[in-house]
């Protein structure tokens, strides 16, 4: 059963700009937040049958609900993000706190090495992939490769739109990728077409990579995706995935949706 990480979203609002997402001018509805993130909670265990664990909001900080970025968990160690913005910073004791509760070795990483947890850091079970120069330093996926004793390949992203990994970058399952090539420099799209095969290598179009299409949850044989990406939704049909679709619109004004809302505990 996936244990998946999730915070309320009591405290959540468009409070800074800090990617080309975010307007302050574009408030988020409070009501409207509230009722998406409860239906996406709801699918998640009810439709998907995920674990949920859930930590206590915390005003001032509308961003945590974003638990994608607190850090990394593999085999009992949580390492912690490092934020690039000072916005995000102020998050880093509330998880730190969170996870030594729990029984995690926490890691701490120096604090110029910036790392921004499950939302730069994906892969397989045989390798990981690292998203960098948006908001990660390259430089951090060499502790980390040593930390959890995997092989990392980073990911040069180029495009402000897509400043995470998951926001364009989903591996599946049965590992199949579903992800936006134009996100990626040139080496990078080497690097993904050499050690991810062709025929799993599942192309999202360009309007619904900006419907944040990549940024999805996938558990066992079902994806978790913001509705209004019928393409995508059609491709998974096809790779044998069941798509849940979802409204996260509210969310997706602070340039977020499923996968941000979440962290594996795994």
């Amino acid at each position: 059963m996936a244990r998946l990480l999730v915070c309320p979203p009591d405290y959540f609002g468009i409070e800074y700009e800090i990617n080309p997402w975010m307007r302050i001018s574009n408030a988020a509805d409070p009501t409207r937040s509230r009722q998406q993130w409860h239906t996406l909670m709801r699918v998640l265990e009810e439709e998907v049958g995920a674990k949920l664990e859930r930590m206590p909001p915390a005003p001032g900080l509308p961003d945590l609900v974003f638990t994608a970025n607190a850090g990394v968990v593999h085999e009992g160690k949580a390492v912690l993000s490092r934020f690039r913005h000072p916005e995000r910073q102020r998050e880093e004791a509330h998880f730190e706190r969170w996870f030594t509760k729990q029984g995690y070795q926490v890691i701490r990483l120096d604090p110029e090495c910036y790392f921004e947890g499950a939302g730069d850091l994906l892969g397989f079970p045989h390798i990981w992939f690292g998203g960098y120069r948006q908001r990660s330093d390259i430089r951090a996926y060499t502790v980390l490769s040593e930390i959890f004793g995997k092989e990392i390949l980073p990911l040069e992203l180029i495009s402000p739109k897509f400043y995470h990994l998951d926001t364009c970058f989903c591996p599946l399952s049965g590992g199949e990728l579903l992800y936006y090539p134009p996100a990626f420099d040139s080496y990078a799209q080497t690097t993904i077409a050499t050690h991810v095969d062709s025929e799993q290598r599942i192309v999202v179009p360009q309007a619904e990579a900006e419907r944040f299409a990549c940024n999805a949850v996938c558990v066992d044989r079902h994806v978790v995706l913001p509705a209004g990406c019928p393409e995508t939704m059609k491709l998974l049909r096809e790779h044998g995935y069941e798509p849940h679709p979802v409204e996260l619109d509210e969310f997706m004004k602070a340039g977020g949706a499923a996968k941000c809302l979440t962290l594996r505990l795994e």
